[in-house]
């Protein structure tokens, strides 16, 4: 693509948080031919096919071989292509086309997390961390930007033999040598730069970023979400200090394969192409997992759409047991603004944990008051504390930290306090880039909680407090003749004192496109999480760095699931994600509900969480599981209008859709959404038991408002020969009004276990509505 004016990227730093990658649109010459299924088993003959077909548009052999940039031959059929507009609309129309697409740039979205989630080495050896052996045999796929492999997180001391389903490798590149670069713990490194080339149309260090042609990670997201999964062990890790531990990836004993599709360009862009390309050779190299902090904007496009890329791809993978971790994307706390909502992908939103970097702030009252930063630095003693005021008929203004400008004679020595009203870090950029620039030494910024920290350039302190303390200290500004305060260093507070909630930038449900579909799935740390980085990312110290993000949750997940497939080599994709669901956390472990980060602060429900945070040593023996596979999928693609043609050659068999069209709410899901009661609903599931033959199960029931919810039968009892039995969820609505959403439960019991379902109801009276006069 020629022209960049209408990609605006946000680069992580700056937001004080690694956003999840969105959706650049590009009008571009390079086209997706997807072709749905395989035809041919032999991958060579597939790509020999592809040619052929593009030969007998563009007219020659050679001149096919010079357009295509990926043949997609592994997991599923096409090709990408550097096409006219012409030449795109005839290969549309050929026999066995499903759809030719343009291309879409995308752009991109530890110690303490892992004893939170109950999974450290000091803890009972009956936990999942043990009995999974850290996660051995199972291969993690990242597909980010790349890795830093010289980092300590990707040692592989005590590894055993390269797992023997591991079909994949890596390749030679720019500083990037396999047999250095690659051990028992990066068994394969991969990239694909071919998509986004096509549409930069500029040399890729053109924008004046350090990359690398090659598996080499640049930006450091790669880096960072890589050894959040699955790094090594490696002690005596802090960052500027602070958040002293062991560092690791949540299965450090998994094998990690890299898929390098995101490059260090206006703060990280992909494209499709290149995702499709980096699905179709991970799911050919056996990788176990998939993880991927990438998504698309708003609106998006439909689940199987491939200039969205990441569904369709999804789809394929998950058609062969790949569990497809995806991240919720960081556009919280609206509504209807959680990404990648395909049934089949595992969608995971941010969390808290029980961490928080304190900073206290002692006024010259003696009043002690309690900020976050992240500073290390030399505490700063009593000194001046300055409030702009302003002497306009808006006599805050002069007050607004994105107002600030610098003015050395106000400044100069000084504590400055100031007042935003957005939630990104902008403003606190812009503040302390004035205040340091006027001399001053220290900055507090009263704002909305947002979560996530970072450290001011040069280690100034700048602390965030909320509005309440920020006004405290204004007023006490105000009326001490001298005012004065005092800065101490960042302290680090772990424990039951400090509660885990959603974060405030963690994008909420329900679905834009099925809200018949419980998106997010979990919920998992991803606020002021550290781990590795390259030594390129403008936040690093040491070789780590600390972020926030749904892509620092989704890693999480990732490491949590190559866990259970280590202990359940067995489970499905669906079976996974069932068990994360129905165990996670709905309160801390001090008893306490679960908040979500909002204006203003509310109880979370099962928009902002899903079924809550991850509890991974729960979900390693959930009881009952709500599987789904291949007929649920087509349930669901019959039931968003998917044709017959297109569902066949996603299943590679014929698939046609019921005379009469199915609801979503059929799908065989661990939750229960009711966009639309106007009288009653039944839904059906079914659940498999993995615990005692000879289990029973009682259903106890937490209606959302204004319904009535009956389940038949109450009790299901298990032996030996039923190991499946399936139930009915009636919803009625005796609430004579239009409502929003509600929420409640479905548990079944066995007295060991509950296995609970959220419910999510909307009520839509029938009354029509009259205007009145």
């Amino acid at each position: 693509m020629r022209n960049l004016g209408n990609l605006l990227a946000v680069i992580c730093f700056l937001l004080g948080q690694c956003g999840i990658i969105r959706t650049v649109k590009a009008k571009s010459n390079v086209h997706i031919v997807y072709l749905g299924a395989r035809k041919q088993d032999d991958p060579a003959l597939e790509t020999a096919s592809h040619h052929d077909m593009l030969a007998s548009v563009i007219g020659s052999k050679d001149a096919a071989a010079k357009s295509i940039l990926y043949s997609y031959r592994h997991g599923f059929s096409g090709f990408a292509a550097k096409l006219t507009e012409s030449q795109a609309q005839e290969l549309a129309e050929f026999p066995g086309v499903v759809r030719v697409m343009p291309n879409t740039l995308f752009r991109l979205q530890t110690t303490r997390s892992w004893d939170f989630l109950g999974l450290s080495p000091s803890y009972s050896p009956t936990s999942l961390l043990y009995n999974s052996r850290m996660g051995d045999g199972v291969i993690v796929g990242m597909l980010d930007s790349g890795i830093w492999p010289e980092s300590k997180a990707f040692n592989d001391e005590g590894l055993g033999p390269i797992p023997s389903h591991w079909k994949g490798g890596c390749e030679p590149a720019e500083q990037f040598d396999p047999a250095k670069h690659c051990n028992r713990k990066v068994i394969g490194a991969r990239w694909f730069v071919d998509g986004f080339l096509a549409e930069y149309g500029k040399p890729l260090n053109a924008s004046g970023d350090r990359e690398f042609l090659s598996p080499r990670d640049a930006n450091g997201h790669g880096t960072h979400t890589s050894s959040t999964a699955a790094g090594s062990f490696v002690s005596n890790v802090s960052y500027k200090g602070i958040g002293y531990g062991v560092a690791r990836g949540g299965a450090p004993h998994a094998r990690l394969a890299i898929y390098k599709v995101c490059w260090n360009v206006l703060g990280g862009q992909c494209s499709s192409a290149d995702i499709l390309k980096a699905f179709d050779e991970a799911i050919h190299d056996g990788v176990d997992v998939l993880s991927l902090s990438i998504g698309a904007a708003i609106p998006l496009f439909s689940d199987v759409d491939d200039r969205d890329g990441i569904g369709t791809g999804a789809f394929h993978a998950v058609a062969r047991g790949i569990t497809v971790v995806c991240g919720a994307a960081n556009d919280g706390p609206g509504a209807q603004t959680v990404q990648n909502t395909a049934p089949w992908i595992l969608t995971v939103g941010a969390s808290t944990m029980d961490r928080a970097f304190h900073t206290l702030i002692t006024l010259g009252n003696n009043e002690t008051l309690a900020g976050q930063a992240i500073y290390t630095g030399k505490e700063i003693s009593f000194t001046s504390l300055l409030y702009p005021e302003g002497t306009t008929l808006n006599p805050t203004s002069a007050g607004t930290c994105e107002g600030l400008s610098p003015n050395a004679t106000l400044m100069a020595g000084k504590v400055v306090l100031c007042f935003t009203y957005t939630v990104r870090r902008v403003a606190v950029t812009i503040a302390t880039a004035a205040v340091k620039a006027s001399g001053g030494v220290g900055l507090i910024v009263a704002k909305n909680p947002s979560d996530g920290l970072a450290p001011c350039s040069g280690d100034f302190p700048c602390v965030e407090v909320d509005y309440e303390i920020g006004t405290r200290i204004l007023f006490y500004f105000r009326s001490a003749g001298f005012p004065t305060v005092k800065l101490s260093r960042t302290i680090t507070a772990v424990g039951k004192a400090v509660p885990a909630k959603v974060a405030f930038f963690s994008s909420r449900g329900p679905s834009s496109i099925s809200p018949a579909v419980l998106k997010p799935d979990v919920a998992a740390p991803g606020v002021n999480i550290l781990a590795a980085t390259s030594p390129f990312d403008r936040s690093e110290d040491n070789g780590y760095a600390m972020h926030s993000g749904t892509s620092m949750s989704t890693p999480h997940v990732a490491g949590i699931v190559a866990l259970l497939k280590a202990l359940h080599p067995d489970w499905s994709p669906a079976a996974v994600r069932s068990a994360l669901v129905t165990t996670a956390w709905r309160s801390n472990p001090s008893g306490f509900p679960i908040f979500a980060s909002a204006s203003p602060l509310k109880l979370a429900d099962p928009f902002d969480m899903g079924g809550g945070i991850v509890n991974p040593n729960s979900a390693a023996e959930p009881g009952l599981i709500y599987d789904a596979g291949m007929p649920d999928y087509i349930v669901y693609l019959c039931a968003m209008g998917y044709n017959d043609t297109e569902i066949s050659h996603l299943t590679q068999m014929p698939t046609p859709c019921p005379a009469r069209r199915p609801s979503v709410t059929d799908v065989n899901l661990p939750s229960i959404t009711i966009p639309s009661l106007r009288s009653s609903v039944t839904v059906t599931r079914t659940v498999t038991n993995i615990g005692p033959p000879g289990s029973r199960y009682w259903a106890v029931i937490e209606p959302p408002s204004g319904t009535m919810v009956t389940v038949k039968p109450r009790v299901l009892a298990f032996n030996r020969k039923t190991k499946k039995l399936a139930f009915a969820v009636t919803a009625r609505a005796v609430a004579p009004v239009n409502t929003g959403y509600y929420f409640g439960s479905l548990v079944w019991t066995d007295g060991v276990h509950a296995v609970r379902s959220p419910l999510a109801v909307r009520i839509v009276n029938q009354t029509p509505f009259y205007l009145a006069k």
